[in-house]
């Protein structure tokens, strides 16, 4: 028979939105208990390199960066917990969360930090060169192939914007297209854009064979799906635009999303449309997706907690 724990604030999710939301949940004395998820720390934790976090001058390593949030989320008294949210009920409160499938939280108060997952190809040497020259976030790493050849495979508008992002920084973009010209599901001005940049070389009616390097990205094998042929590009990095999922199946029979999965949070705040649930970080942002961003929503979330606990005279 599953055990049943009462909380007041409970936190599902730990990369910087989750963590930052405990931080402000603690030192308020809401006494927020955090699960941490199937990926501890979020995407961070498969991120080498982190330059563009404010207070780290010399930049961080990810998973050392997450370490730190963590420590000082359990430093203001939060508590931090391995395990999986399986399940929800919103229908009443408290609310009630079952984690593992087995155990229940009835918590007053929700804080939704469960990210967003990048979408991969499915390539052996994609996941294993992951962080050693492959990436599913330019703004997040572009920086490091300055002045190299790089490649970037997606058709959408996000692929085009990091392409146009990418040939800012790089010498020349390899950008592969799975379709031709009529098939690109980019904006029309977003493909004018990509097309009138003179460093983007787009390889139509293409898809990636192989990435190709022992320790690091070293080239890409590019097939093309109508002819067969393939050609090798020297290249020193890897980009994967082909879209995010959010983390957000378990709570779909419950809030309002969108039609990509991302829930919905009313304007300049982190409310749901359940009172009570709040959301925060890259499963309610699917523009931004930047680690500053998500801790910062999660700060929103947890002051928006802390107002919902109080003016319910449950604080």
């Amino acid at each position: 028979m599953a055990t049943t724990e009462k909380v007041h604030c409970l936190i599902i999710g730990s990369g910087p939105a989750g963590y930052t939301a405990a931080i402000y949940a603690a030192r308020a004395n809401m006494h927020p208990v955090l699960y941490q998820g199937i990926q501890p720390g979020g995407q961070l934790t498969i991120t080498t390199e982190v330059e563009n976090y404010p207070g780290y001058a010399d930049g961080i390593q990810g998973p050392e960066m997450m370490v730190h949030f963590e420590k000082q989320a359990v430093r203001m008294g939060a508590d931090i917990r391995f395990g999986l949210a399986t399940e929800v009920d919103f229908s009443k409160q408290p609310f009630s969360v079952t984690i593992d499938e087995e155990k229940i939280i009835e918590a007053d108060a929700v804080i939704i930090a469960t990210g967003a997952s990048a979408k991969w190809l499915g390539l052996e040497s994609e996941q294993r060169l992951n962080g050693f020259g492959v990436s599913a976030c330019a703004v997040c790493d572009g920086f490091f192939f300055r002045n190299k050849e790089v490649a970037i495979v997606g058709a959408g508008d996000t692929a085009c914007e990091e392409a146009v992002y990418l040939s800012k920084l790089c010498t020349t973009v390899h950008m592969i297209v799975r379709k031709g010209e009529d098939g690109m599901k980019a904006s029309k001005v977003m493909q004018d854009r990509v097309k009138n940049t003179t460093n983007i070389k787009i390889y139509w009616n293409s898809e990636t064979d192989e990435v190709i390097g022992d320790n690091k990205v070293e080239k890409v094998r590019i097939k093309n799906v109508v002819t067969g042929e393939k050609t090798e590009v020297p290249v020193s990095g890897f980009f994967v635009a082909i879209g995010h999922q959010p983390n957000s199946d378990i709570f779909k029979e419950w809030l309002q999303m969108d039609e990509a999965g991302y829930i919905k949070t009313i304007p300049g705040s982190a409310k749901t449309n359940i009172e009570g649930v709040f959301a925060a970080g890259d499963v309610q942002d699917k523009i931004y997706r930047q680690a500053v961003t998500a801790a910062g929503s999660g700060c929103m979330a947890a002051l928006d907690a802390e107002r919902y606990l109080s003016a319910k005279g449950v604080m």
